[in-house]
C-alpha cells in the first residue's frame, strides 16, 4: 500500500525534471517569480536614471523574456508612466496604450503621462539586457540575433547568461556566435590559457570585428611587459595573420565574382561594336548611347507596368528586353540609312559624325528625362542575393547578368553561324565585292548588321540598369573599354570578344583595390598597347586569304 504512492511520487518528479530539461534544451526560459518581476519592471518608470539602471540589470538577471517588450519600449521612448507609477507601453505604429505587465488596453487613457528620461548609459544597459534575454527565447532567429549583438558588443556582465545559453544551445550558428562573443570577453581574462584559447578561436573564425580588439591587445602587451618570444604575442600575431589571409582570399573571390559581372556588361556592349566594326570598318562613337537608350527604355517600360499593370510589375523585365531590342535596333538602322552609309570609306569623317550623333542623343535624353539619374528597381526575383561563403554575398542581379550575357552570346553565335542572315554577314565581312557579285544585297546587310549591333548594346543597357545608375552620360563610361575589348580580342571574332571582355573586366576589378581605379585602367591600357605591338590582329586573328582582304 505504501509502494505504489511512492512510485507515483517518484515518477511524477522524474517527469517534471525531464520536462524541464526538454524546455531548457529548446531554448525556452522559465518565467521569473511574479513579485520579483513586477518589482523590477516598475523601476523602469522611475525618475532616477540610477534606479532605471538597477531595474534593467534586475530584469536581465531574472531572465524572463517577457521583459524584452518593455525594454524595447524604454529605449525607443514608447514607455509611459502615470501619476501612480503604473507603466504603459505605446504600441509602435498604432499609438495604442497597453498596461504593463498585463498587456490590457488602457481604457480610458490616463492623464498626465510622462516618458522616462534615459541617457547613453541606460541605452547600453538596455541593449545588453535585451541580448541576454533573447538568448532564452524559443525562437531560433531571436537567439541568433541576441548572440550576434553580444558578439559585436562584448559585455562582461552577460557572461553567465551566455555560458548557460551555450550549454543548452543546439543550433550550430547560434552556438558559434556565442563562442565568439565569449572569446571576445575572454581576451581580457587574467587566465593565460583562456586568453590563448580565445585568440585561437577568433583567429580561426576570421572575425573582422575582433581584429581591432586583437590589435589593441597586442599593442598594450608589447607596450607593457611583452617580449619577442612571449606566447601571447605570438598567438596574437598568428591570429591577426590568419584573419588577414582569410579576408584577402574573401576579397579576391569577391572581386572575381564582381569582375565577372562587369565583364558581362563589357561583352554585351563590345559584341555589337565588334560586329559593326568588323563588317563596315565604322568607328561608331555613338555605340555607348545605344547602351543608354536600352537603359532608358527599361525605365519607361517599368513606369508603364507600374501605372497600368501593377499586379504584373515583376514581369516588366521581359517586356523591357524586347522593347530595347526593337528601339535600339530601329535607331541603329535609321542612323545607318540616313547618315553612316554616306560616309563608308572615310573613317575620320565617320568618327566625327558618330561623335556628333552621340552628343545629340545625350541632349535629347536630357530634354525628355532631365539631367538627373533615374531609378530602375530590380524585380523581386532579382532582389537580394546569396552568401557564397562567409563575407561574400553575390546579388541575384549580378548572377542574372552573367547568365543573360551568356544567353545573348549564344543567340548571336547561332544567328551568325546557323541562319541565312549570318551567312550573308560573314560573306560581306570576308569579301564585300565578291558577295555583291554573288547577288547578296550588301547595303541591306549593312543596315541589318548595324541594327543588330545597336540592339545588342541596348541589351547591355537593360543589364546595366539592374546594377548601376541610369543617366544621360552612362554610355560614355563604357565606350573606350568596349573598343579595347574589340581590338584586343580580334575584329569580328566572337570568341576573341568573349575572351577579351572577361580578361579586361576581371583584371580591372582585381587591380582596383591595389592600384586604384584610374591607375588600374592605365596599366590595362599599357598592357593592351604592348600586346597589340606584338600581335596587331588581336588574340584571335584572321587567317588564310581572309586575313589578306
Amino acid at each position: 500500500m505504501i509502494v505504489c504512492p511512492l512510485r507515483l511520487r517518484i515518477g511524477a518528479w522524474v517527469g517534471l525534471v525531464a520536462l524541464a530539461l526538454m524546455l531548457g534544451g529548446a531554448g525556452m526560459a522559465f518565467a521569473a517569480p511574479s513579485e520579483d518581476y513586477d518589482r523590477a519592471l516598475s523601476g523602469l518608470g522611475s525618475s532616477s536614471r540610477s534606479q532605471i539602471l538597477k531595474s534593467v540589470d534586475a530584469l536581465a538577471a531574472l531572465g524572463d523574456p517577457r521583459a524584452i517588450s518593455a525594454l524595447k519600449a524604454l529605449s525607443q521612448k514608447r514607455l509611459r508612466v502615470d501619476a501612480q507609477g503604473n507603466l504603459y507601453e505605446e504600441e509602435a505604429g498604432t499609438g495604442v496604450l497597453v498596461g504593463l505587465p498585463g498587456g490590457e488596453r488602457a481604457d480610458p487613457v490616463p492623464e498626465d503621462l510622462r516618458t522616462p528620461r534615459i541617457n547613453n548609459s541606460v541605452r547600453r544597459a538596455v541593449r545588453s539586457a535585451i541580448a541576454q534575454l533573447g538568448l532564452g527565447s524559443a525562437d531560433r532567429e531571436q537567439r541568433f540575433k541576441a548572440a550576434e549583438s553580444l558578439r559585436e558588443r562584448p559585455d562582461s556582465d552577460a557572461v553567465p547568461a551566455m555560458r548557460v545559453a551555450l550549454e543548452r544551445e543546439s543550433d550550430p550558428d547560434v552556438e558559434l556566435s556565442l563562442q565568439l562573443a565569449l572569446a571576445r570577453v575572454d581576451l581580457n581574462s587574467e587566465d593565460l590559457e583562456r586568453q590563448l584559447s580565445a585568440i585561437a578561436l577568433l583567429g580561426s573564425s576570421g572575425d573582422r570585428a575582433a581584429e581591432t580588439s586583437l590589435k589593441e591587445l597586442l599593442a598594450q602587451h608589447e607596450g607593457g611587459t611583452g617580449t619577442a618570444d612571449d606566447p601571447l604575442d605570438a598567438a596574437l600575431e598568428e591570429a591577426l595573420a590568419e584573419i588577414e589571409l582569410r579576408h584577402s582570399l574573401i576579397d579576391l573571390v569577391g572581386n572575381l565574382l564582381y569582375g565577372l559581372s562587369l565583364a558581362s556588361i563589357l561583352l554585351l556592349v563590345a559584341l555589337g561594336l565588334g560586329i559593326t566594326f568588323g563588317l563596315m570598318k565604322v568607328i561608331n562613337m555613338a555605340h555607348g548611347e545605344m547602351l543608354m537608350l536600352g537603359a532608358y527604355t527599361t525605365y519607361v517600360v517599368q513606369l508603364l507596368f507600374l501605372e497600368y499593370l501593377p499586379n504584373w510589375s515583376d514581369a516588366y523585365m521581359g517586356a523591357a528586353i524586347v522593347s530595347s531590342l526593337v528601339v535600339c535596333g530601329a535607331v541603329g538602322m535609321a542612323l545607318e540609312r540616313t547618315i553612316i552609309r554616306h560616309l563608308y570609306g572615310r573613317p575620320l569623317e565617320t568618327l566625327l559624325a558618330t561623335w556628333g550623333i552621340s552628343l545629340i542623343l545625350i541632349q535629347t535624353v536630357r530634354l525628355i528625362f532631365g539631367a538627373q539619374n533615374v531609378e530602375v528597381a530590380n524585380p523581386s526575383w532579382l532582389s537580394g542575393g546569396f552568401e557564397v561563403f562567409s563575407g561574400v554575398v553575390l546579388p541575384w542581379s549580378r548572377v542574372g547578368i552573367v547568365f543573360f550575357a551568356g544567353a545573348t552570346v549564344t543567340a548571336v553565335w547561332f544567328l551568325l553561324q546557323r541562319t541565312p542572315m549570318g551567312l550573308y554577314v560573314r560573306a560581306v565581312t570576308q569579301n564585300r565585292e565578291m558577295a555583291a557579285c554573288m547577288g547578296i544585297p550588301t547595303g541591306r546587310v549593312d543596315m541589318w548588321t548595324f541594327g543588330l549591333g545597336s540592339a545588342i548594346a541596348g541589351l547591355g543597357g537593360v543589364a546595366l540598369s539592374q546594377i548601376g545608375n541610369v543617366g544621360p552620360e552612362m554610355g560614355q563610361s563604357y565606350i573606350v573599354d568596349s573598343f579595347l575589348v574589340v581590338v584586343l580580342g580580334g575584329v569580328g571574332k566572337i570568341a576573341g570578344t568573349v575572351t577579351a571582355a572577361l580578361g579586361i573586366g576581371i583584371v580591372n576589378k582585381l587591380l582596383e583595390p591595389v592600384t586604384g581605379a584610374v591607375f588600374g585602367k592605365i596599366l590595362v591600357l599599357v598592357f593592351i598597347i604592348l600586346f597589340i605591338q606584338r600581335r596587331p590582329q588581336g588574340i584571335f586573328a584572321l587567317s588564310g586569304r581572309t586575313a589578306e582582304v
